[in-house]
């Protein structure tokens, strides 16, 4: 990976986070000022589950930018890596059942069904995300295991040497 993409990528999540930020600090007040009147603990849960997915989305991205670091230092395919994919892939899963969750507060109310039905098709391609994430880390480990097999080789070719 070329040191433009690595730092285009981290200006990206810089301001992915810095955004982030701004939602949890002045939107989520604002959404939570905007339920006025609804059921203190539903209106409670709702903020609830948009803090925790903006949290998903910071834990991810702090995971990208410390893989990053990894790719370049040259130290990517290493088992330290797995730790920041093995987060990411929770990460991803808690967004989807979030999303879920946020699906059936909505239903009840007087939401359109077809929105809650997006709101589950939504849930149901993060979900999908998480999937292609852990076939990502089952690469990330033959990479691994190449990398170690080849050192090995590396070092008896260098006994014989």
């Amino acid at each position: 990976m070329g040191k433009l993409t690595i730092v285009a990528l981290r200006i990206v999540i810089a301001l992915a986070l810095v955004g982030s930020l701004g939602v949890q600090f002045v939107i989520l007040p604002l959404v939570w000022a905007d339920l006025e009147g609804t059921e203190d603990w539903i209106r409670a849960l709702f903020v609830g589950i948009l803090a925790l997915g903006i949290v998903t989305m910071q834990v991810s991205a702090i995971c990208v930018w410390r893989l990053l670091t990894m790719v370049n230092r040259g130290s990517v395919f290493t088992r330290g890596a797995f730790r920041y994919v093995d987060i990411i892939i929770g990460a991803i899963a808690a967004g989807s059942l979030l999303t879920f969750l946020l699906a059936v507060l909505l239903a009840p109310g007087g939401v359109a069904p077809g929105i809650v039905g997006l709101i589950c098709g939504a849930s149901l391609v993060i979900a999908g995300v998480a999937l292609i994430v852990l076939v990502l880390r089952m690469l990330l480990a033959q990479a691994v295991a190449r990398e170690i097999e080849a050192e090995q080789l590396r070092s008896e070719l260098n006994e014989v040497i």
